[in-house]
């Protein structure tokens, strides 16, 4: 995730930022798989903190906050007009991330890292569903096809958790629960970028969610202080400054479908990952699964651009 992002002119006419380019370069493509691959880290570095887990979200946030607001200042400061009119959109999206953040930190401690990741990314299959549905922006029969291949291949990856599901289904459901709440703030996040570059919007949104989390973890018993920073700053560095920081921006040229199905390189990382480290099984359908999700991305990308 680390191609820079071009400079984007927030005086732009809405009209001309409102929808995703209808057919994006390959940068915002490579930034939206980076994204995926950097955010599949997430779980691993959450395990390894010794911090409860709704305190390693709000970590994750804290320690980003400060370095997005330095480099939203650095590029500039032209955004700053445009916070009054977007802050309550602003804080509902901090919000809801807060809580997908708390639900997914939770339910990644009570099922399997692949499982985590997938079921986190059910916005794989509703944010495709909400371009669709609100923004008409119908998939060719190639990108109808990349999505099916793409299901197909995370229902494979899911095979472990459906043989198990008496063991994970509280995590799986916490997760799940966690996919719906990063949907809307895919959606809310969306809007802010017809005005906003993405760092930016990233910083104010970021900056709704630490305290939500905060008092959650407080709530919930946690510890708060952590012994070792080190998996900290790894989650706040390449889940929410890298890893989010390229979704961000990534929303604004891609369509709803293509972030959709980027999105499974999450479970495929998440399940090579667990497998390495913690001795979590990889079967030959997980492999299938793997290279479906891989073919998706490929056929998505070939395909012509959605209708408007």
């Amino acid at each position: 995730m680390h191609p820079q992002p071009p400079a984007e002119s927030v005086s732009a006419p809405q009209e001309e930022i409102a929808a995703p380019a209808a057919s994006p370069g390959a940068g915002p493509l490579l930034a939206l798989i980076a994204s995926n691959i950097l955010l599949a880290f997430g779980p691993l570095f959450v395990r390894l903190a010794d911090t409860g887990p709704v305190a390693s979200a709000f970590w994750r946030i804290s320690l980003a906050v400060p370095v997005l607001f330095a480099i939203a200042a650095w590029r500039g400061r032209g955004w700053l007009g445009e916070v009054p009119r977007l802050w309550p959109i602003l804080m509902v999206s901090g919000i809801a991330f807060a809580a997908d953040l708390a639900a997914w930190h939770l339910g990644i401690l009570k099922t399997f890292m692949a499982n985590a990741t997938l079921f986190g990314n059910s916005t794989t299959l509703f944010f495709p569903i909400y371009g669709f549905i609100v923004l008409r922006a119908w998939p060719s029969r190639a990108q109808a096809a990349a999505l099916a291949m793409a299901m197909v291949g995370a229902a494979l990856l899911l095979g472990r958790s459906a043989q198990l599901s008496a063991d994970n289904i509280l995590g799986d459901l916490l997760c799940l629960l966690a996919g719906l709440l990063y949907t809307v703030y895919f959606i809310l996040m969306a809007r802010v970028r017809e005005r906003l570059d993405a760092v930016p919007a990233l910083a104010l949104s970021s900056l709704m969610s630490a305290a939500p989390l905060l008092i959650f973890a407080i709530l919930l018993g946690e510890r708060i202080w952590p012994g070792d920073w080190t998996p900290l700053i790894a989650l706040a560095l390449c889940s929410q400054i890298l890893g989010q920081s390229l979704i961000i921006y990534a929303l604004h040229h891609v369509s709803p479908l293509v972030v959709g199905i980027a999105l499974l390189t999450q479970p495929v990382v998440g399940g090579v990952t667990g497998w390495l480290l913690f001795g979590e099984r990889l079967g030959v359908l997980d492999l299938i699964g793997a290279l479906l999700v891989a073919a998706a991305l490929v056929l998505v990308r070939r395909g012509p651009a959605l209708a408007k």
